[in-house]
Order: C-alpha cells, then sequence, then structure tokens
C-alpha cells in the first residue's frame, strides 16, 4: 500500500507504506493519517538527520552478508538483491519537511 505525502510547500511524494511506518515511528505519528505541522518540521527534520547519521555509521556486519549471500541462488536469473538505505528512502520526505519547515506550512498524509 502506498502513502502519499503532501505539502504546499513541494510535490507529493509517494512511498510503500511499510517504509513509511519506520519513519513516522520515529516522528511519532500514525502511518494512516497524520500531520506534521509547520511548528513540528524543524524537529521532524533534526530527528530524521540524526537517524541518518547514525545509520550511516553501522554498516552491514559480515555475518549479516554472508547470511544474504547464502540466500541467493548464485545460478538463478533473477536480478541480485540491492538494498536501499535508510537516508536514500528518507530523502524524498526529508526535503519535503525541509521544504516545509522554510516556508512553514503543513504536512499532511492519509486525509
Amino acid at each position: 500500500m502506498l502513502i502519499t505525502f503532501t505539502s504546499k510547500a513541494s510535490a507529493e511524494v509517494m512511498m510503500y507504506k511499510e517504509h513509511a511506518k519506520r519513519i513516522l515511528d520515529l516522528l511519532g505519528k500514525d502511518v494512516d493519517r497524520g500531520v506534521i505541522t509547520a511548528a513540528e518540521s524543524t524537529e521532524a527534520v533534526a530527528v530524521l538527520e540524526k537517524e541518518i547519521a547514525e545509520n550511516r555509521m553501522h554498516h552491514t556486519s559480515d555475518d549479516v552478508q554472508r547470511d544474504v549471500d547464502a540466500h541467493q541462488d548464485k545460478d538463478s536469473e533473477h536480478e541480485s538483491v540491492q538494498v536501499v538505505s535508510f537516508a536514500t528512502r528518507t530523502y524524498p520526505l526529508l526535503e519535503m519537511l525541509r521544504a516545509a519547515r522554510d516556508q512553514k506550512a503543513d504536512v499532511l498524509w492519509g486525509v
């Protein structure tokens, strides 16, 4: 299921609900419907930037990589698994929040 974030400050941002949930949990928001007010956007940006910085410090361990490699069939015609980082997934919404902060606009979803 997709969630569409809207704001007068920028273009819409769409995310899979499962990816948006992690972000919204960090912000203490409900994944189904909500608002990040212009007043809350400064704190929301800071929280997400901090989480991104912490994620970048923790590289995938060798054990996790071995587990991923073990579950991939090397002879398969399927493409290999490509990992999308938290920073990459968060970037469009983070940019929306920055624009909302600068233009004093709210960010809405599920309405």
